[in-house]
C-alpha cells in the first residue's frame, strides 16, 4: 500500500506540473484569444469586454488556479471555433470512440504478443524463430499510418471488406461500428505488437539461459512447467513497462490513424482544434493526453511490483 500511495502521489505531482507548464505555454503564445474569438473586425470595447469575461485581465496565478478549479470540476468552458459548444460535451462524445479503438488495439497487441511468444522457444535460430524475427522486423519498419493506407487500399478498395470513410456511429449500429474499427486497430497493433514480441522473446531466451532454469530441470520439472510458472513471469517484466508506454499512447488518441480512417475521436479533434487555433480545446486535450500517459505508466509500475515484489521503483 505504501508503494501504491507513493506512486499515486508522484502521479498527482506530475500532472500538476504538466497542467502548470501547459497553461503557461498557452499563456505566452502570441495572439489574443478574445480577438481570435470575435474576429479582426471587433471593436476595442468588445475585445476588452470579452477579455474580462474570459478572465484574461487577471494575473497569471489567478487565471491558472481558476482554470484548474474549473478543470477539476468539469467546467471546461466553450470552444471558440466549434460553434461555441461546451468542450466537456465534445470530449465526452468522442471518448467512447477513442477508448473502443484503444481497447481493440490493446487486445490485438496482447493477442499477437502472446500467440507469437508461446510458439516453440526451446532453441534459437530455428526456422520458426527466423520467421518471427522477419515478422517483427517488417512490423517495426512499417508505421501505423502506412499500414492504414495499405488496409484501405487492399481490404477496402480491392476486397471491399469495408467502405473507406464510411464510419458508423456506435449509437446507430454497434456491430458496424466495431467492424469499421477492426482495421484501424490492426494498423495500430501490428507495429506495436512487433515491438512487444521482440522485447518479450529476447527476454524469454535470456531467462532460459539462467541458472534457475537448469535447477528446475534438474529437479524433474517439465519444460512447460518451467516456461509458464517461472520463465514467462520473469520475462514479462520489461514487456509490461513497454506495454504501459504503448497503452498511454493509444488511449490518448491515435492521432494519425484516426485521421487516415476518418474516425471522429480525440486525436482527430485535437488536429482540428490546432488547425482552427482553438486554444481552450487544445489545452484541455493536452492535459488529458498527459493524464492518460502518466496514469498508464503508473499502472505499469504497480503491475511490475505486483508481479515481482522484489522490484524497488523510485
Amino acid at each position: 500500500m505504501y508503494f501504491i500511495g507513493k506512486r499515486l502521489c508522484i502521479t498527482f505531482i506530475t500532472l500538476f506540473l504538466v497542467s502548470l507548464i501547459t497553461f503557461a505555454a498557452f499563456a505566452i503564445i502570441p495572439g489574443d484569444p478574445a480577438l481570435l474569438a470575435l474576429g479582426i473586425e471587433a471593436g476595442d470595447g468588445q475585445v476588452a469586454s470579452l477579455r474580462a469575461e474570459m478572465g484574461l485581465d487577471r494575473s497569471f496565478p489567478a487565471r491558472y488556479f481558476s482554470w484548474l478549479k474549473n478543470f477539476l470540476t468539469g467546467n471546461l468552458g466553450n470552444s471558440s471555433r466549434f460553434r461555441g459548444e461546451p468542450i466537456r460535451d465534445m470530449i465526452l462524445e468522442r471518448l467512447p470512440v477513442t477508448f473502443t479503438l484503444a481497447f481493440l488495439s490493446l487486445f490485438f497487441i496482447i493477442l499477437i504478443s502472446v500467440t507469437v511468444v508461446l510458439l516453440p522457444v526451446k532453441k534459437e535460430n530455428v526456422a520458426v524463430d527466423r520467421l518471427i524475427n522477419t515478422f517483427t522486423a517488417i512490423g517495426i519498419s512499417f508505421p501505423g499510418f502506412f499500414l492504414g493506407v495499405l488496409f484501405i487500399w487492399f481490404f477496402g478498395i480491392i476486397l471491399r471488406f469495408f467502405v473507406p470513410g464510411s464510419y458508423v456511429d456506435y449509437r446507430d449500429n454497434a456491430a458496424a461500428f466495431l467492424g469499421y474499427l477492426i482495421f484501424p486497430a490492426l494498423a495500430i497493433a501490428i507495429p506495436n505488437g512487433a515491438i512487444v514480441v521482440k522485447f518479450l522473446r529476447a527476454s524469454v531466451f535470456q531467462q532460459l539461459s539462467l541458472d534457475y532454469v537448469r535447477t528446475a530441470y534438474s529437479k524433474g520439472a517439465l519444460w512447460r512447467q518451467v516456461l509458464y510458472r517461472h520463465v514467462l513471469k520473469n520475462a514479462c517484466l520489461p514487456a509490461v513497462t513497454l506495454l504501459g508506454m504503448i497503452t498511454g499512447e493509444i488511449f490518448s488518441g491515435s492521432i494519425v490513424i484516426e485521421q487516415v480512417f476518418t474516425i471522429p475521436g480525440i486525436g482527430r479533434l485535437l488536429i482540428a482544434s490546432i488547425t482552427s487555433r482553438d486554444f481552450s480545446m487544445v489545452q484541455t486535450l493536452v492535459v488529458y493526453i498527459a493524464f492518460v500517459v502518466v496514469f498508464a505508466n503508473t499502472l505499469a509500475d504497480i503491475a511490475l511490483r505486483i508481479i515481482d515484489p522484489r522490484i524497488r521503483l523510485r
